[in-house]
């Protein structure tokens, strides 16, 4: 029995709400998130609201995006293996990537984290990711909120979410009304699974397969739990130096949907994005995941990534700038297709993009 029970008094602390930890949470986390600034960036992380001076003397007619999204299930592998400093990469990943494909150049990001038992350590751990995360993007952590739910949720359990904004010019805006037949598609590869699928790779590798996530897995050359906890690579900055570089039409984010569910978004009405499977070869993990769970190619290829994170649809004359802009950046890169006319109306996005022939060694 507690002092709070005994005394007949209750307190926030005695059911579950430690305001202590919380407040030594925001010091442990403060060095992480000062780091991941801007110059527009005014005061510090603490205050009620962040604050971004938006330099408007930078553009003509600016348009702001904004974008908002989670880790998924992939935070259940990092709290199973009890690693927490880079599932804020992928955070990341996910706000900024959906950003950029607008053309928009993220400026800052806001996080939510909601913890069952505030654990300083484990939240400075969390937004060391996140702060590292937007470092590689380019943009500013302005500050989140860390919500502690007990007896809503367990006290090793944690979900995040975030909210980004980024800024484009008007006459620079990226989408399908910039797409022409005969354009040419960009693939950028993956660093591994990303952030999506993770409910059926668990389900498969972890309880079909029945595999542990310390286990060394000969195919990757790492553990299982390693190869799943790899960080989704960010493709902003690298995004917005091929829009410079290069005539881009549009980018799409592969996320889920898989490479054909999200490349059809961003194709219009009476245009197909044909697309080789022949030119490349899905990591192992893919080919794992098939094989332990008797995965069908279609299932797959709406469900996961296949290795592919970003593509940039570039006008045809523009394929090899593209290519050499991304390789000089370390962005592995290749040609996966291009866009023709269609016969059909394409009603749903899911049909504008089609995959043919057959990936080599998978």
């Amino acid at each position: 029995m507690t002092a709070h029970a005994e005394s007949g008094k209750a307190t926030y602390a005695a059911a579950g709400v430690d305001i202590a930890a919380g407040d030594e949470a925001v010091e442990q986390l403060k060095p992480w998130a000062e780091k991941a600034t801007r110059p527009e960036v005014l005061g510090g992380i603490g205050g009620f609201a962040g604050l971004f001076k938006l330099k408007l003397d930078r553009w003509k007619e600016p348009v702001l995006a904004s974008s908002t999204d989670g880790v998924g299930t992939k935070l259940a592998v990092a709290q199973a293996l009890d690693k927490h400093d880079t599932v804020g990469i992928d955070l990341v990943a996910m706000v900024v990537d959906d950003l950029v494909v607008c053309g928009a150049e993220p400026l800052f990001l806001q996080d939510y984290i909601a913890v069952g038992k505030v654990v300083p350590e484990r939240i400075a751990a969390l937004v060391k990711g996140i702060a590292e995360g937007c470092t590689q993007a380019g943009c500013a952590l302005l500050g989140g909120e860390t919500a502690e739910h007990p007896g809503l949720m367990d006290p090793g359990h944690y979900d995040m979410s975030a909210t980004g904004v980024g800024v484009v010019e008007a006459d620079k805006l990226l989408g399908p009304d910039r797409v022409r037949p005969g354009d040419v598609l960009i693939a950028m590869g993956a660093s591994g699974l990303h952030s999506n699928g993770y409910s059926l790779a668990r389900h498969v590798l972890l309880e079909i397969g029945r595999m542990p996530l310390e286990g060394h897995v000969e195919e990757f050359g790492r553990t299982l739990g390693e190869e799943m906890l790899e960080p989704t690579r960010i493709y902003a900055k690298d995004c917005l130096a091929l829009a410079a570089e290069a005539d881009v039409r549009t980018f799409a984010h592969v996320t889920g949907g898989g490479l054909a569910g999200n490349l059809g978004r961003v194709i219009p009405k009476g245009l197909i994005a044909d697309l080789d499977r022949g030119s490349w070869t899905p990591a192992p993990v893919f080919a794992l995941i098939a094989q332990r769970g008797r995965v069908e190619k279609p299932e797959m290829e709406k469900t996961f990534n296949m290795g592919v994170g970003m593509v940039a649809v570039v006008a045809p004359e523009e394929a090899d700038r593209a290519l050499a802009v991304l390789t000089a950046r370390h962005v592995p890169a290749w040609v996966l297709g291009e866009v023709r006319k269609s016969t059909e109306p394409g009603e749903k996005p899911e049909d504008r993009a089609v995959l043919r022939g057959d990936h080599p060694r998978f």
